[in-house]
């Protein structure tokens, strides 16, 4: 498998996820301003949508979005529980908040990368924005993960997502639960050893 992964983007995820997992895959570096893979190929004859993540396959299939990228890496090796079986209740839930952090937190918190964004529109998206995380700070409390006491996929994409605050200012300081969940996060060896190979520490 070749995962196509920016530095710190939201590729991060499916990132810390294969080194959870332990699986082979080459990774390859992607200059999302130019559209370039790492040694001049242009990325979008692999992507169209021209953004990362992006899976290939060892059969040739292109599978994005890293949602759905997550779930179809944690269920090549289930042993290691990234996720519920398909079909049990539990999965439908990582798949909930799997929804609600990408369409919720994702776009919210990478909306203020936009150094055109007028004043106002980020401020209304700041105000937004911590709605939608003193909802996530809630289902945090009492438990070390967001599902419970099992490290999951969506572990992987929460960390991801809110390792943006400090690229665009945003202080996570009136959640104190989130910034000690991060640590945790932070702390996982294949969490380390992802950070460290993308050049994030």
């Amino acid at each position: 498998m070749k995962l196509y992964f920016s530095p710190g983007a939201c590729s991060l995820s499916p990132h810390i996820v294969l080194r959870e997992l332990g699986l082979p895959f080459e990774p390859v570096k992607v200059d999302l301003a130019t559209k370039t893979e790492e040694g001049g190929a242009d990325f979008r004859t692999h992507n169209p949508k021209g953004y990362v993540p992006a899976l290939l396959l060892d059969n040739g299939e292109l599978l994005t979005e890293g949602p759905a990228i997550v779930q179809y890496l944690a269920d090549l090796a289930p042993e290691k529980k990234l996720a519920p079986p398909n079909g049990a209740l539990p999965r439908y839930h990582l798949q909930e908040t799997l929804n609600y952090i990408t369409s919720e937190l994702h776009k919210g918190m990478g909306s203020l990368f936009n150094a055109k964004m007028p004043a106002e529109w980020r401020e209304i998206a700041v105000e937004l924005l911590g709605r939608r995380l003193d909802f996530i700070a809630g289902q945090l409390e009492g438990k070390t993960w967001l599902m419970g006491d099992t490290f999951t996929v969506a572990d992987a994409y929460l960390f991801t997502v809110l390792g943006w605050a400090k690229w665009v200012k945003f202080d996570l300081s009136r959640w104190p639960g989130l910034t000690a969940y991060m640590e945790r996060v932070a702390a996982r060896p294949a969490v380390q050893q992802a950070l460290k190979a993308e050049g994030l520490i």
